[in-house]
């Protein structure tokens, strides 16, 4: 497991593949970097490079209390690139890690020659959704995250695929149990006063690709062609009987979308 040391932290990452073309991986709350392994033999064949880290509070990266915004995780995603000499790159994200894009798109738009996001949508939070995600952190801390993780994964993953697929449940179910409380308290607690994404996005002028799953608990049908409207030239794939997690849920289908969008970027970046 490759590791760099990026301002105050130290970030666990994996480094898949090769080639001039980067793409970025980032995940969702409360999960990891694992939760992008069925994409790697894809962006192999494809002749890309994936770098695809533990975000801070995350995973095997340096855990962090207090207070994480969203640009926080931007700022640590670019320093990585920079460490690897890695100028200019697309960004997927899920959820949590699609805000993390969307920001990427806000701050650092020149460095991204394209985007992906699943299962995420991009308005700032409610005033009612502040104080749920605050009360929440609060409660990682006092409780742990198993509590969390029991009552959320029939919205993380689709009620038929928990059944159909026990072993991407069982997946999703590990790495929420496993989240360090604090790391996600803190990203809780920065994803409360999230800026709105949306005039960022309708600005963007850049190849995007949007996933979403019809049976999300967190993501809208309408959420995704917002997303899709936005974003001029998108691609919105809408997968049914999909929950919060297409990447897993759907493998294939979701594979088959990102290599097509992938080489269609590669094309771009050459013409």
């Amino acid at each position: 497991m490759p590791q760099l040391k990026i301002d105050d932290i130290d970030i666990a990452y994996d480094d898949i593949g090769a080639g001039e073309n980067v793409i970025v991986f980032v995940h969702g709350h409360p999960f990891d970097r694992s939760m992008w392994a069925p994409q790697h033999e894809t962006v192999r064949r494809v002749g890309w490079r994936a770098l695809v880290p533990d975000l801070r509070g995350y995973g095997e990266t340096t855990v962090v209390s207090g207070k994480t915004p969203l640009s926080r995780f931007a700022e640590d995603i670019v320093g990585l690139v920079d460490r690897l000499g890695v100028e200019r790159f697309v960004v997927a994200g899920l959820s949590m890690g699609g805000q993390v894009a969307m920001e990427l798109c806000r701050t650092y738009p020149d460095r991204l020659s394209g985007l992906v996001l699943a299962a995420t949508f991009p308005q700032a939070e409610t005033e009612e959704g502040k104080i749920k995600r605050r009360a929440m952190a609060e409660r990682y801390l006092a409780e742990g995250m198993r509590p969390y993780a029991e009552e959320i994964l029939s919205k993380m993953v689709a009620p038929r695929n928990i059944a159909a697929l026990p072993a991407v449940a069982a997946q999703v179910m590990d790495m929420m149990v496993s989240a360090p409380p604090e790391g996600a308290a803190a990203a809780m607690r920065g994803r409360a006063e999230r800026p709105d994404y949306r005039a960022t996005l309708e600005g963007f002028g850049k190849p995007a690709l949007v996933v979403v799953g019809d049976e999300d608990g967190f993501t809208t049908r309408d959420d995704a062609a917002m997303m899709h409207q936005l974003l001029q030239g998108s691609r919105l794939v809408w997968l049914e009987g999909v929950g919060h997690m297409p990447n897993l849920e759907r493998e294939d289908e979701f594979n088959a979308a990102l290599s097509q969008f992938l080489r269609d970027v590669a094309k771009g970046e050459k013409a």
